[in-house]
């Protein structure tokens, strides 16, 4: 457990290196957004943070795995599946934040990148509620994609607050790390009625070093933020989540631990929908953190309260290791 932790730290420390400099290039290369309606800051912010976050998980996947005591637990190749996928996110994050694709051409790269991660084994087995085993490896396929790109889309539209991305995404990948570490060990999985799934070792010390590479930059990102992780952090992250949970097959739970993630995207789609069928809105605002500002919540008050949201919904998914 310690090595748990000091990864934990490796990460974080990297992130602090590493975020100022990608700061400093996004101003010196003038890679910053123009300020939009939403935004509520006086100068635009560098958006490309998530670079800062997606090197140093790299870096300290390539450090543990050169650990006497760790190197064992690479028996397989699904921690650097994940790291793949969330480097390829990561990349058409960069070109997003860049040159602005249109919608279109953003989800096909997602849909793409998810479907490779799909076709090379990262695939739902059965429906996370009811346990039935998918007989169809296109359906399995197709839900896999869908449940990868709608929680990277979850996590990317939660990003729009100072800090309200990235703690979340911290309490979240705790969790999975909890399930990935008990799924990985076979008394541990047996004990707590979880499916023993091989390389899941690998996939917790993945989640650690997320959780360190998040707080790492919310020392930056927290208000009044200096960076934002941008779509490259955000999609990166996101896939990771997704992913993880596919692989430790907890896929329910994470819709229980990430459910701040769901309603921000539901609010969306339920805004959109709702607009253009009656040309009436819903929410003062979409994504529903932006709804309540306008409400007259002050950001820092919306950021702090969706923490606490996101702390209590962990804590219901981890307690369903004890009511299976």
């Amino acid at each position: 457990m310690k090595v748990y932790v000091l990864l934990m730290v490796v990460a974080a420390a990297l992130t602090v290196l590493l975020t100022p400099l990608v700061r400093w290039a996004c101003l010196k290369w003038g890679i910053v957004p123009k300020l939009r309606s939403r935004d509520i800051q006086a100068a635009p912010i560098p958006r490309l943070g998530g670079i800062a976050i997606t090197i140093a998980l790299v870096i300290t996947m390539l450090i543990s795995a050169r650990i006497p005591y760790m190197a064992p637990l690479f028996e397989t190749n699904t921690a650097w599946a994940v790291v793949g996928g969330a480097c390829a996110m990561c990349a058409l994050g960069v070109v997003d934040d860049v040159v602005e694709l249109d919608w279109m051409t953003k989800l096909s790269g997602q849909i793409l990148i998810a479907g490779s991660m799909a076709f090379n084994g990262v695939q739902l087995v059965s429906f996370p509620i009811f346990g039935l085993t998918i007989g169809s490896s296109r359906l399995s396929l197709m839900l896999t994609v869908l449940l990868i790109v709608g929680i990277m889309n979850a996590v990317n539209f939660i990003d729009g607050l100072d800090g309200l991305a990235a703690f979340p995404v911290v309490l979240v990948a705790a969790g999975l790390a909890i399930f990935a570490y008990a799924s990985g060990h076979y008394q541990f999985s047996q004990y707590l009625q979880l499916p023993y799934v091989t390389g899941a070792n690998e996939v917790a010390i993945f989640c650690t070093a997320m959780c360190g590479a998040c707080l790492g930059f919310l020392w930056f990102n927290a208000y009044p933020a200096q960076v934002f992780m941008g779509d490259v952090g955000a999609l990166a992250l996101g896939a990771a989540l997704g992913t993880v949970a596919v692989i430790v097959r907890q896929e329910f739970v994470l819709v229980i631990m990430g459910g701040l993630f769901v309603v921000e995207a539901v609010s969306v789609m339920l805004q959109v929908g709702w607009y253009k069928k009656t040309k009436k809105r819903i929410f003062l605002m979409a994504p529903i953190h932006h709804h309540y500002e306008q409400k007259g919540w002050k950001e820092t008050q919306v950021v702090v309260r969706f923490w606490i949201i996101t702390i209590v919904l962990v804590l219901i998914g981890l307690s369903t290791l004890k009511i299976r």
